[in-house]
């Protein structure tokens, strides 16, 4: 017969016997962010992280680097995220992009945004990126076309076009200049190519532009112009030079005309690739996207600040009309 004793005694043992299977906590990924500054954009990716699911501090954590246009940072930024291990490094910008593949070939590397990925080597085919990077790129071959065409339409009897270039932008700026150049040529327009490298530089730019009678301006995509958005829109305005912007923000603030991607969906797309690799996705054969739907904003009181009237034919394309 079985004791009390004995029976408590086996049923001890069987506990202490047993293996402890304590639950492991589920380890929260990090992602590393390379900017060159906080914008509304960044805010773009940050809700497109929520709407697949990750809210910063709860179930990822997001460790942010700013540049602020200080190439030459870039690098030492990289590193630090790269020490601190995180899962995925998340670019925006060609510059920051090449940092950090020069810190890292393993870790995933997602663009935000960026200019010609191929001809910078970041991937080898838009198709099959082929290494640790992917995401999205700005170009698309007939962008820097569409954008003089549409200031051609706007002021049909200019003939001289300035275009203002970063000249430390070499991954971007010499292929817009061609791709501009070639359809000034089909448009009839004479394109002037002015040169800076530092915003410093700005002044004397548009004071050559006055003196050559320049009729109106482009200015691309860059980080140092969206560093220095108000001072490029006040100088435009001060020359009374109609500018072509490659962006909203731009004439959001107060600038007259932009055509370009739409960020907003472009940078919560991003976040769906940051997702996919987190998820197990391989950078290497997740395609590169190229932006494929385009806004026409114009600001009709700055139009009408600079003596312009808006052809109805114009206004009837816009996506949106600031009053």
């Amino acid at each position: 017969m079985t004791t009390r004793r004995a029976f408590i005694g086996t049923l001890t043992g069987g506990l202490l016997a047993a293996p402890v299977t304590a639950q492991q906590p589920t380890r929260v990924p990090r992602l590393g962010v390379l900017v060159n500054a906080d914008s509304p954009r960044l805010e773009a990716f940050r809700h497109g992280l929520r709407e697949q699911g990750y809210i910063d501090g709860r179930n990822v954590f997001i460790e942010y680097r700013y540049a602020s246009t200080r190439y030459e940072s870039l690098d030492v930024l990289a590193r630090e995220l790269v020490h601190l291990k995180v899962d995925v490094i998340v670019t925006e910008g060609t510059p920051p992009t090449l940092a950090a593949r020069r810190a890292t070939e393993s870790i995933p590397i997602v663009v935000t945004s960026a200019g010609d990925l191929i001809g910078t080597g970041l991937v080898a085919t838009l198709a099959r990126p082929g290494g640790n990077v992917t995401g999205l790129t700005l170009l698309s071959p007939e962008l820097s076309g569409k954008r003089l065409g549409l200031l051609r339409d706007l002021l049909p009897s200019v003939m001289s076009v300035a275009m203002l270039l970063n000249r430390s932008n070499r991954s971007l700026h010499p292929l817009v200049w061609r791709e501009t150049e070639t359809a000034a040529k089909t448009l009839n327009v004479t394109l002037h190519r002015f040169e800076v490298e530092r915003p410093d530089d700005f002044e004397a730019a548009f004071a050559d532009m006055l003196r050559q009678r320049i009729g109106a301006i482009l200015i691309p995509l860059d980080p140092m112009f969206n560093d220095q958005r108000d001072r490029l829109i006040g100088l435009a305005a001060k020359s009374r030079l109609p500018a072509m912007f490659g962006e909203r923000l731009y004439v959001d603030a107060g600038g007259l005309v932009s055509y370009g991607p739409n960020y907003a969906a472009f940078y919560r797309r991003a976040a769906t690739y940051v997702d996919r690799v987190l998820k197990g996705g391989n950078p290497a054969d997740l395609p590169v996207e190229q932006p494929t739907k385009f806004d026409l904003v114009i600001n009709l009181k700055t139009a009408k600040a600079l003596g312009l009237t808006i052809p109805p034919s114009l206004l009837g394309r816009a996506d949106e009309v600031i009053q």
